[in-house]
């Protein structure tokens, strides 16, 4: 598994989102506290995808306390919009840059903290639905690269970016039962997001929302139920329910 983290509000540092509180994204990539048998340290890669003039998006295939430039870097940038991950890649599948959160295109930012189980079997029909050619342009032959492209499918067909998610993470969990599907997916003005057997906390703020994998600090997390799907701006926050496969 891996964890991820998005916020949306007021500018504020890179730094002070990922890497300067108390249980950071930083601190979560060797001493997570709810991996829940999804191994114990995130040491695949990482990213940060941020909004200046444009989407931004930060990649490296080392454990995040090994970049010696990200201190300087993530301390001198602010943005009012920020999805950030720590990998620990699911045994078997891809590592390196291009398997690493958040994916990208356009203005949309996705990262995925999960698996897909029986993957690539369980998910060759959903597969066969897509483009030849948005198969050809996968980032990475990854679970996640693929749950990406069949939201990202939709979003393109118009789709409002809640009802892309929602109906891709049922798909996926007829397809393949007992995926672990949490994911992230951001355009800098709303964040949409689900619980699909893995942890989500939120704190809302008067002028801000951030969401993360586990709490990095001590003040105002609520956790969000399993099989719930989340959407926020920097001053709204919706969470309902989705039919799961477990108790609600």
């Amino acid at each position: 598994m891996c964890r991820h983290l998005a916020y949306l509000g007021p500018p504020v540092t890179l730094a002070s989102i990922v890497l300067e509180p108390s249980h950071s994204l930083y601190e979560q990539s060797w001493a997570p506290d709810d991996m829940r048998g999804g191994g114990s340290v995130n040491a695949d890669g990482f990213g940060i995808g941020w909004y200046a003039d444009q989407p931004v998006r930060y990649r490296r295939n080392v454990p995040i306390w090994a970049d010696d430039n990200l201190p300087g870097l993530a301390g001198s940038i602010r943005s009012g919009a920020v999805l950030a991950t720590v990998r620990n890649g699911t045994v078997g599948m891809q590592l390196g840059e291009s398997a690493v959160a958040p994916f990208q295109a356009g203005s949309w930012f996705f990262s995925h903290n999960g698996m897909i189980t029986g993957w690539p079997d369980a998910t060759l029909k959903l597969a066969e639905r897509l483009p030849v050619a948005e198969l050809l342009r996968l980032d990475a032959p990854t679970d996640s690269a693929l749950l990406w492209a069949l939201i990202q499918q939709r979003l393109y067909d118009g789709t409002p970016p809640a009802d892309a998610v929602a109906s891709v993470v049922q798909e996926v969990e007829a397809a393949a039962p007992g995926s672990r599907l949490n994911v992230l997916l951001t355009d800098g003005e709303q964040l949409v997001a689900t619980t699909w057997t893995h942890s989500l906390w939120v704190r809302q703020a008067t002028d801000s929302i951030t969401v993360s994998s586990e709490p990095f600090d001590s003040d105002g997390w609520t956790e969000v139920p399993d099989y719930s799907l989340l959407v926020a701006t920097a001053t709204t926050l919706r969470i309902t329910p989705m039919e799961g496969p477990g108790p609600q």
